[in-house]
Formats: structure tokens, sequence, C-alpha cells
């Protein structure tokens, strides 16, 4: 067999996750590291701390990401995970004067299509979803509520969320086409998704057909990043017309075997176990032989599941990096 000639980081992307022959799989960390990793590894000898820096020092594929910030100056930002805000239809439209600048794609997007045109990156964005977004407004269980005692304003949120979307994929456009987005949903846990088919058609659906057939109308792929087991749920993105899903967390349960079996058009990144990581090559390296058939089958992109733990070293890193 002859081998491919090297390709460029954002054809090596679009080429595997459309099933097509490359050179070799993308090396990339699409969820980075703890910052109590970083720690740790500065301590091992680590030389630098920022992002784009570790990924030359790991000599790791460039993949610039930004997630789109919904809030302008003067939100009152609750703590992490409880937040909730308003309840009311009242309470949101007082609000909204916090929500969806005008223009949240920043100049660092013209370097970005500079890097992207030579093929020396890969450039993605992530927009809240519309899971997500309106439980940052209702907190976590107020929302799961708000399902059935406000679905107007549910309704009445996604609906502004996806119409300031669709105009932030405008702005970026004027740079660059982005290779690829994700939408944060984090809608799963271990036991499978915390909504039903029937609520994710009624609140999620109306709002994906509005921007989905948009993105790919511009060559952008497609993906959803939910933690816990996504295996019930991953129907209902295809009928969205999702192109992939992330990050297939091991412990939930996932199994990329199934799901390509089930989903044989759909692209998968992620799914390698982070937990085995600490526990030496020989470990590691049967976690690659797990995904080994994943990886010849085309269509997934092994990452670590999530962001690389601080019971990781830095030599440890290393390993999984060479394997």
């Amino acid at each position: 067999m002859t081998a491919l000639p090297e390709m460029k980081i954002n054809e090596r992307f679009h080429a595997t996750v459309e099933g097509q022959a490359v050179d070799r799989l993308p090396m990339i960390e699409w969820a980075t590291w703890w910052s109590e990793t970083i720690t740790r590894w500065k301590q091992e000898g680590l030389p630098c701390n920022q992002r784009y820096q570790l990924y030359k020092y790991f000599d790791l594929d460039l993949y610039y990401q930004d997630w789109l910030t919904i809030t302008k100056p003067g939100f009152p930002k609750p703590s992490h995970h409880e937040c909730p805000i308003l309840s009311t239809m009242e309470e949101y439209e007082k609000f909204r004067q916090f929500l969806y600048p005008e223009n949240a794609v920043g100049d660092h997007w013209a370097q970005w299509a500079e890097d992207q045109k030579n093929g020396k990156a890969a450039i993605w964005f992530t927009f809240s979803g519309f899971f997500w977004f309106p439980r940052t407004l209702f907190g976590i269980e107020p929302h799961l509520f708000a399902f059935y005692d406000q679905p107007y304003l549910m309704h009445r949120m996604n609906q502004d969320l996806v119409e300031w979307a669709l105009r932030q994929v405008d702005y970026m456009c004027e740079y660059a086409t982005p290779d690829f987005m994700t939408f944060g949903e984090d809608l799963s846990y271990n036991n499978g998704p915390m909504l039903s088919e029937a609520m994710f058609d009624e609140f999620l659906l109306p709002y994906y057909n509005q921007i989905v057939p948009k993105l790919k109308e511009r060559g952008i792929k497609v993906f959803i990043d939910s933690d816990g087991d996504v295996t019930l749920c991953a129907p209902w993105f295809e009928r969205a017309g999702i192109d992939g899903i992330l990050p297939l967390e091991r412990q939930a349960g996932v199994d990329i075997n199934v799901l390509q079996k089930n989903h044989p058009s759909m692209a998968f990144i992620g799914h390698y176990d982070k937990m085995v990581m600490p526990l030496g090559e020989s470990a590691m390296r049967a976690e690659f032989e797990r995904l080994l058939p994943a990886m010849r089958h085309g269509r997934f992109v092994p990452s670590v599941d999530h962001q690389t733990p601080p019971g990781v070293s830095l030599d440890q890193y290393r390993t999984y990096l060479q394997l």
C-alpha cells in the first residue's frame, strides 16, 4: 500500500470524519487538561502552560477553539452549576440586557484564519446548546421543572439563542469557515439522557432544525458535546442532522463499537478511557488495542474522553502520546 503524502491539519480532520483515507489519524486533545494537571506537570519539568504552546510542545495537531460568550458585561455570574437566576418571562425580559452581544467573534480569528488557510490549524467553535443554555439561567433543578412549568419561556430562550447564534456564524465566516463546531449540551449522565425523546423533539429539535442546515450549507461539521451515556439519545441527534458526538465517556459505559454499528454515517471524537492513564504502559496499550477496530473503521478521532486528570504524571502522558 502506498503511503499518502502528508496532509494539512484541517484536511486530515475532514477526511477522517468523512471516512476517507488519511496519512494518519489526527493527534488532538479536544478537552485539554485540568489546571491541577498542568500544575503537577510544571513541578515535573513542563516548561509552559498556555494551551496552544502545549499543543506545540506535545507535537499535537493545532486546533483553535472559540466558545462564543452569550453574556455581556454586568452579567451576574452565578457559582458553578448553581444558577437559579430567573423563573418568569418578566424576569427574563429584564435580564435580556445582559445577554446576546451583537458580535462575540474576536479579532484573533484573523490569525486563526491565516493558519487555517496555510494548513497549519483547524478551527472549531462552540455554542451553548438548547438544553445547556436554559439551565444556566434557571439552575439545574428548576430547569428540569421548567419543561413543564415554563414551556413558553423555554421556547423563548431557545428562539433568542438560535437567532443570536446564526448571526455569530455570519460574523465568524467573514474571517474563515470553521472546520467543525460543537453544541455544549451535557444532557446525559451515566444512566442516559436527563430528558425524554418527546421532550427533545418539543424543546430542542426545532432549534437544531433552524441552525444545523445553515451550518452544513457552509461545510461546517456539527458535533454534540455531551458527557455521560449518549447511546440512547444518539439517534435523536442523528435525526437532527448532527454529524457526530464527543467525548463518549468510557466510565459511563459508552461503547464506540455499538455506536459505529448503529450509526455508520456519524463521526465520533474521544472515548479513550482517561482512568487507565495512571496505570502504566500496558494498561494504556490495552486501551488503544480496544479502540483499534474503531480507528480502522474510520469516522473516529481517538482522544482522551475528557480532560486529562491530575493523577496522570507527565511521563505517563508522554507514554500515552507515544502510543
